[in-house]
């Protein structure tokens, strides 16, 4: 048995995986990833190697972190044009790790986090399909019936932006540890300016690069990280992966600061911000004209999301290096959602 990890009770582990995934006699486990929300493990075994998902240790929010939906949802996009793991078993008996967790396959290849390790193994043209993909993936995944793959029930699309807007509003409050006038600001013109919902799709929730395996040969193995999936308006998706793509076009719009997808993205031969609008546009035939409200709101949701993550990393309940940064991350993220809404046409999100 490999020493103690954060989060995973390896002495209480090997019967129930012995049980429910594959006959070990020994496991060792490893942190992987960001670990900023739900935590992610290598699990091995005898060459074998799978990866384990469950909450954060601390600072858990009521309705995040559910590991049955994640499981969920990944399970029923198994055998689509979406890309994912394979869901191999899920755990919600507290008794065996102290939280509920699930099992799913290790794919192997790069979770693109480091543009120096991207711009050493692809070249342009590989940076520019890989840029086709990501989106082509996203428009899949929001074309499918989510009745066809057993989805019906996700979510309640109706309200879904109204509902986001208040819930990200909600947890303000439930983690705050100083005052922060920029997210009280976000939220009231994010309210004063809802559109019409665009539609009912099968959302991810936090749709961006790196939050994706690639292969050797530069294609999207898997996209990871469902654990804030459901059904409701598509247009969210693209907003979060617009505020991720960085855009280099004197006045374009600012992308998220300090996050690595932004890097990646200004690598030469991806996609621009536009030509990847443009592409999604023309495989959904989406109207993207309050494009501006959904890419606002996700500057919203990720720097309450960062201030939920340093209230976890002041409370000790964070696993790994980095945190002591996400406070000022967060700060960062609300004050360019600002920006990006002072510059928008849309009455009320503009002041």
């Amino acid at each position: 048995m490999s020493e103690a990890v954060p989060g995973v009770d390896l002495q209480r582990l090997v019967p129930w995986f012995s049980e429910h995934v594959a006959p070990v006699e020994s496991l060792s486990a490893e942190i992987i990833g960001h670990g900023r929300s739900n935590l992610t493990y290598r699990i091995s075994s005898d060459g074998q190697e799978w990866v384990l998902r469950r909450p954060p240790l601390s600072h858990v929010l009521p309705t995040a972190h559910d590991m049955k939906r994640e499981y969920r949802v990944i399970s029923a996009l198994e055998d689509t044009d979406v890309p994912v793991p394979h869901a191999v078993a899920l755990c919600e008996d507290t008794n065996v790790n102290d939280a509920p967790f699930y099992i799913m396959s290790f794919v192997r290849g790069l979770v693109p986090n480091d543009p120096n390790l991207v711009k050493e193994r692809y070249d342009e043209a590989t940076l520019r399909r890989i840029g086709e993909e990501l989106i082509d993936t996203l428009a899949a995944l929001h074309t499918l019936d989510p009745a066809t793959v057993g989805l019906a029930d996700f979510g309640k699309p109706e309200g879904f932006i109204a509902r986001q807007v208040r819930r990200f509003t909600g947890q303000i409050e439930q983690s705050k540890t100083r005052d922060v006038p920029e997210f009280e600001e976000l939220a009231r013109r994010l309210a004063a300016s809802l559109p019409a919902e665009s539609g009912a799709a099968i959302v991810h929730g936090d749709y961006r690069l790196d939050n994706c395996v690639l292969s050797e040969d530069g294609h999207i193995a898997a996209v990871l990280d469902w654990e804030m999936a459901t059904l409701g308006d598509p247009l969210a998706d693209l907003g979060m992966q617009i505020m991720y793509w960085a855009d280099t076009t004197p006045g374009s719009t600012p992308g998220a600061p300090g996050i690595s997808s932004n890097s990646v993205t200004a690598l030469p031969g991806f996609l621009s911000r536009v030509e990847a609008i443009d592409r999604y546009a023309a495989t959904t035939g989406a109207d993207l004209t309050n494009l501006d409200f959904y890419v606002v709101l996700s500057f919203f949701k990720l720097a309450v999301i960062l201030e939920g993550i340093h209230a976890r990393y002041l409370e000790g309940g964070t696993v790994g290096a980095g945190f002591e940064a996400i406070g000022q991350q967060a700060l960062g993220l609300a004050r360019t959602g600002l920006a990006v809404a002072d510059r928008s046409a849309i009455a009320g999100l503009n002041g």
